[in-house]
């Protein structure tokens, strides 16, 4: 019977809609390369931007590609896992290190671990059994007096021979250099073997620039630096020379117009503008005129290279497309030899060359080759790179400190989302910070770097979306502008008042407050509370406008009118015919108004007491229900997955914002529990509402004439009254007598 393999016992927590792998002891991330990719929450997410260690990012983004995906997390762990006993310990994310974490059983524990000793020694903290971040940076500190500091780079100081300064300097100024631990500049031995090899190869290339042929002689380099830089110019000008005979009717446009040749504000012409004009003036099949006619800003450089190749030209008075290209041919071989001068070695350096290799000097070249100061420098690197504490080994001891710090919580924003649905105590990796606006405040806040970009895959995502521009001085004394964009999701509250222009504040997660201002809006569905009222404010917007353009057309005619007329225009009569007209016309208006009013009142006064709320009810739902059944639709669909998405996230499923989380994350300006309220509002007593009182009496009044109207049956129906009056005037029947039952003695005999 063979036995089955049983997988890792997982343990899943429904949240946000999608099950969500708990992370909750050591065994669980030692386990995680069992978990199936589909059940990561993130498979994905950029290494820049996110509210996180940027150490960490970098460390993790390996490849240096701006992505974060499974394998390098996995890698992470794996890491972590053979330098350390437990991984419990990383579920806390301490600052510290307890040094009795390190796993001495394996080769990379044990060195780490005495690399740790030697950082404490340094510092002279000795006995300390943990160690963290800014322990590392005070032995950086400290190890950047010394020259042996474990980096392996070696700076042009006074601590070393003169020889190897002199060295260490020149290699600097030609191939570049890298900052040591203490920020001077100086070169490693990958450096400095790197240009041992470009002084090998430039001296090879040398000699065999000395055996080409040197048709003019010393001259020749000049000559051929002359002919590179004229040569597409004159070649431009015999090209113009065989088109202006190839077609004679062009020789016009070929030329140069006047119009080019204009001074500019300051009255002088511009170099850069004249160096693009023709060379001289084109004629067809008409050599290059070296007395007259060439453009100022050539003509020392063609003269120039005339005077070194007049040996090699038929007419030192003018230069023929033949002789120019008898010139190139010359120069050809030695050209040639030129193009295949060598490149400097590559090597990694952070910091620029400032000369080239030739302003070194065949002499120095042949200096540096021949000693052996290439040997005393690479002793001179081994022993700083072999020092108790090298900086490969610190890299890897701050490495430790930063995974065992950060690690965990990397873990849950992307093998879960833990943090982002754990609303008291953390926030996620991608929320920026808090935007206030409205009397509300978002925290689900995201950076943006192309909102046009960004609105394309967002809007998929349900939510009513804000995009705001930030602004701050940082620091204020400066006056520097920072800026950032973000986008804020409003979740609960209504739109009315959310309007592209508005202005709000930011505060990111450091506690620095920035001025938002909203550029852009995405319109969703926000709360059931505005569906709810939302028809009734569409129809309120609706009468509003409708007035005013009345009231806006009513007032433009009557402006039109008062500025057409000059002179006074006789008044209109009275025509009695039309105005009968119009007074029926709205008599009738008015009538049919009254009928359906009356009608409508009819109905409602001939129901029950108790059937009125139902009513009522029933034109609540008909008007407010499509609404809200639409925005209960919408509100279901919101998800964060195309938020983030857009920002470049990969995420697995959809993480749904229900009703509850939706409330959440934005909260709305309330009351303290313990606060006090008057009701008395000061700037109510100067207003004098007298129509209000009147307005309440007549409601009542017409209530009470109603219900008495009700109660005597003044609108029930015709025939209903008809048989009330019959039932009230009918006679009062009386029981008539009943007849008297025969006896047998009464009774007929036959």
């Amino acid at each position: 019977m063979t036995n089955k393999i049983v997988g890792y016992p997982w343990q899943f927590q429904r949240i946000g809609g999608l099950d969500q792998v708990v992370l909750a002891s050591a065994q669980d991330i030692a386990n995680l390369a069992q978990l199936d990719p589909k059940l990561w929450v993130a498979l994905s997410c950029p290494s820049a931007g996110l509210e996180f260690n940027d150490k960490t990012l970098s460390l993790l983004d390996k490849d240096k590609d701006g992505r974060i995906r499974i394998p390098e997390v996995l890698d992470a762990v794996k890491w972590l896992t053979i330098r350390l006993n437990q991984l419990d310990s990383i579920i806390d994310g301490n600052d510290d290190l307890p040094l009795s974490a390190i796993n001495i059983d394996s080769p990379e524990g044990q060195r780490l671990l005495i690399t740790a000793k030697a950082i404490l020694a340094n510092i002279e903290q000795p006995d300390k059994n943990t160690i963290c971040i800014n322990d590392l940076n005070q032995s950086t500190i400290i190890n950047g007096k010394n020259l042996f500091n474990g980096d392996g780079i070696i700076p042009p100081t006074d601590k070393i021979d003169s020889d190897l300064q002199v060295f260490i300097k020149d290699a600097l100024n030609v191939m570049g250099g890298v900052k040591d631990a203490s920020g001077l500049d100086g070169i490693n031995n990958k450096i400095a073997q790197a240009f041992k090899q470009s002084l090998q190869d430039w001296l090879k290339w040398n000699d065999s620039v000395s055996n080409t042929t040197t048709p003019l002689g010393d001259d020749t380099a000049e000559a051929w630096q002359l002919v590179q830089e004229l040569k597409d110019k004159i070649n431009d000008y015999f090209l113009r020379t065989e088109l202006a005979s190839y077609a004679p009717q062009a020789q016009g446009a070929l030329n140069v117009d006047e119009k080019y040749i204009v001074p500019t504000d300051n009255g002088l012409l511009e170099d850069s503008a004249l160096a693009e004009l023709p060379l001289s003036k084109v004629t067809a099949n008409q050599s290059l005129n070296l007395n007259a006619g060439l453009n100022p800003i050539w003509r020392v450089r063609v003269l120039r290279l005339v005077s070194l190749t007049k040996p090699f030209m038929t007419n030192t008075q003018a230069l023929s497309h033949s002789d120019w290209q008898n010139i190139q041919s010359m120069l050809s071989p030695y050209a040639t030899t030129i193009a295949s001068k060598p490149s400097l070695t590559k090597v990694d350096i952070t910091l620029a060359p400032t000369m080239t290799i030739e302003k070194l000097g065949e002499k120095r070249m042949h200096e540096i080759l021949s000693g052996d100061i290439f040997e005393k420098f690479a002793a001179l690197a081994e022993k700083d790179s072999t020092t108790p504490a090298a900086t490969a080994d610190i890299a890897d001891v701050e490495k430790l400190v930063i995974y065992h710090k950060h690690l965990y919580r990397l873990l849950m924003n992307f093998v879960s989302f833990y943090d982002f649905f754990d609303l008291e105590n953390r926030t996620a990796a991608f929320q920026a910070g808090q935007l206030f606006i409205d009397g509300r405040c978002c925290t689900l806040c995201i950076s943006v770097t192309d909102i046009a970009k960004h609105t394309a895959l967002a809007n998929y995502s349900e939510l009513f979306l804000i995009y705001c521009e930030c602004t701050r001085k940082n620091p204020p004394e400066n006056g520097v502008n920072d800026k950032k964009t973000i986008v804020a999701a409003m979740t609960a509250g209504d739109s009315d008042f959310l309007l592209e222009g508005r202005n709000g504040v930011f505060i990111d997660n450091q506690g620095n407050d920035w001025d938002a201002k909203v550029v852009k809006i995405i319109t969703k569905p926000i709360s059931i509370s505005q569906a709810v009222w939302d028809p009734y404010k569409r129809i309120g917007r609706f009468i509003t406008e409708q007035i005013n353009k009345w009231a806006s057309s009513k007032d433009s005619a009557i402006v039109a009118s008062a500025n057409k007329a000059t002179v006074p225009a006789e008044p209109a009569k009275f025509d009695i015919g039309k105005s009968m007209g119009i007074f029926a016309a709205i008599g009738l208006a008015l009538g049919a108004l009254g009928t359906a009013i009356a009608t409508i009142a009819s109905s409602l006064f001939q129901l029950h007491w108790w059937q009125l709320p139902f009513v009522f009810l029933g034109l609540f739902l008909i008007i407010s229900g499509p609404s809200v059944i639409l925005a209960w639709i919408k509100l279901r669909q919101r998800t964060i997955g195309p938020l983030l998405e857009a920002s470049g996230w990969a995420i697995n499923g959809k993480l749904k914002i229900n009703f509850f989380l939706g409330s959440q994350l934005t909260s709305k300006a309330r009351l303290p529990k313990n606060a006090s309220r008057n009701l008395v509002d000061p700037m109510r007593k100067k207003q004098h509402n007298y129509w209000l009182p009147f307005l309440i009496a007549l409601i009542i009044g017409i209530g009470v004439t109603g219900g008495w109207l009700w109660y005597t049956g003044y609108f029930d129906d015709t025939n209903e009254k008809q048989v009330k009056t019959e039932l009230s005037t009918a006679p009062t029947i009386v029981d008539a007598p009943k007849p008297s039952q025969p006896t047998a003695t009464s009774q007929a005999t036959p």
